[in-house]
């Protein structure tokens, strides 16, 4: 087994490790308090009642109903922003935990080719790919790009294998970077 391969599986292994320690740290400060709880069964509650009244409103809905469901969706709003600032104190423990991790990390594999690229990164990514990597060959891969999109795939589904991602009618209605919006315009 080559030394490559051997690094690539021990940062698969890294971010499984950390992935769990992030989950094990929001769950303590957070998944397991009364607030959170709360606040998670109402957005879920909310989000429910505001899909079916929108899957049940027509195009000719009167004035009020309309201002009835954008109520909804600020009172639903609201919860989510409630329920963003209960989880932000893990995420600063976990990032604080993250970053001396990383400072080690990085000592232990600068400079060395923990995987070999299938295509040419993005000139904007290559920073990321290539980081403290000597040569040209912008296939090869650093510690830090590996682990990042290792982490970031991997954290999704342990999530969603311990049950502590949000429900997918929430994340609708909530929208965000890369969902869709919410779609309050359809009304106006």
């Amino acid at each position: 087994m080559s030394t490559m391969f051997a690094d690539t599986i021990l940062i698969v292994f890294i971010s499984v490790c950390t992935a769990l320690l992030a989950e094990g740290i929001t769950w303590v400060l957070v998944y397991r308090t009364d607030k959170y709880k709360r606040l998670k069964a109402e957005v879920e509650k909310q989000s429910k009642k505001l899909e079916k009244k929108k899957e049940t409103i027509t195009e000719s809905a009167g004035r009020q109903q309309k201002k009835k469901i954008e109520r909804q969706e600020e009172k639903l709003k609201n919860n989510n922003r409630d329920l963003s600032m209960v989880r932000m104190k893990s995420m600063f423990a976990i990032g604080f935990c993250f970053t001396a991790l990383m400072g080690m990390f990085n000592s232990i594999f600068d400079g060395r080719v923990v995987a070999k690229l299938p295509f040419t990164p993005l000139s904007y990514i290559q920073g990321l790919s290539h980081r403290n990597l000597l040569g040209e060959d912008f296939t090869d891969c650093s510690f830090i790009f590996l682990y990042i999109l290792c982490t970031m795939s991997i954290r999704q589904n342990i999530q969603k294998m311990l049950g502590l991602a949000p429900s997918r009618a929430a994340t609708k209605q909530a929208g965000g970077f890369l969902g869709p919006p919410p779609q309050a315009a359809k009304f106006s």
